[in-house]
């Protein structure tokens, strides 16, 4: 054998190995994101969350939920076939959570996962950027039809979540999300804080004072059923609440 094809045999490895490397540090490469701005409303890479009219007054954790892209431009699920960006339905955001980029696979081909689930990541649909994701799911959305018990907001982020596979889980739903903002998320103000409970209390003492104490059972009946349709529907009958 020829010294060239020796040659060209030893230096495919070292080949292989640098574009490997090259791969995973183009992957890791992430552009440094802006700070979060609350007075223009950008919230980069985070959930946001508001109360939602009516519904909140009776349930005060329940609300409307957003993923924001790298510039702080918020997404929502708003009605059928309709994603909102940067305009949050619903008033201005309440709460909100920064995300972790890199707690994401950033796939650049089948072979550059970094999660566990790289053939089920796959043909759910990757993404190779943050932004790439949420443009993604926004046209997967844009052929949703709008249903508040079952493909909402909280249904448009849990996809986007899963094609990020964020945290190397694919299994982000309705209760995950909204647990994630509940119990992590931070208020924007103390009128944040106002504007999700003031109205659920004006409501219950309402109710105590002209119904009586059944208007505060009622509630609470209606609060465990939402409970328990949102569980039944995500983890026993999945059917019931793919979107």
């Amino acid at each position: 054998m020829s010294s060239g094809g020796l040659s060209m045999m030893e230096l495919k490895p070292a080949y292989d190995v640098q574009d490997t490397s090259s791969s995973r540090r183009i992957q890791h490469e992430l552009w440094p994101l802006d700070e979060i701005d609350l007075e223009k409303a950008k919230y980069p890479c985070c959930l946001v969350w508001t109360p939602l009219p009516v519904v909140s007054w009776l349930a005060p954790f329940i609300g409307h939920v957003g993923i924001c892209r790298e510039d702080g431009a918020i997404f929502d699920f708003f009605g059928s076939n309709f994603v909102n960006v940067n305009d949050f339905a619903f008033g201005a955001v309440a709460r909100y959570l920064q995300l972790d980029r890199e707690q994401c696979c950033f796939p650049l081909n089948l072979a550059g996962h970094t999660c566990k689930h790289g053939y089920r990541h796959a043909e759910y649909g990757t993404a190779i950027t943050w932004d790439d994701a949420l443009q993604s799911c926004t046209r997967h959305f844009e052929h949703k039809s709008y249903n508040l018990f079952t493909c909402n907001c909280h249904s448009f982020v849990a996809n986007c979540l899963n094609r990020l596979c964020y945290g190397g889980s694919m299994g982000w739903n309705m209760i995950n999300v909204a647990a994630l903002v509940l119990f992590k998320g931070q208020w924007v103000d103390n009128w944040s804080i106002l504007r999700a409970f003031m109205p659920f209390t004006v409501v219950l003492c309402l109710g105590i004072f002209t119904v009586g104490w059944p208007f505060l059972i009622g509630l609470l009946s209606i609060s465990l059923l939402l409970i328990c349709w949102f569980l039944l529907g995500t983890y026993f009958f999945k059917n019931l609440l793919e979107c």
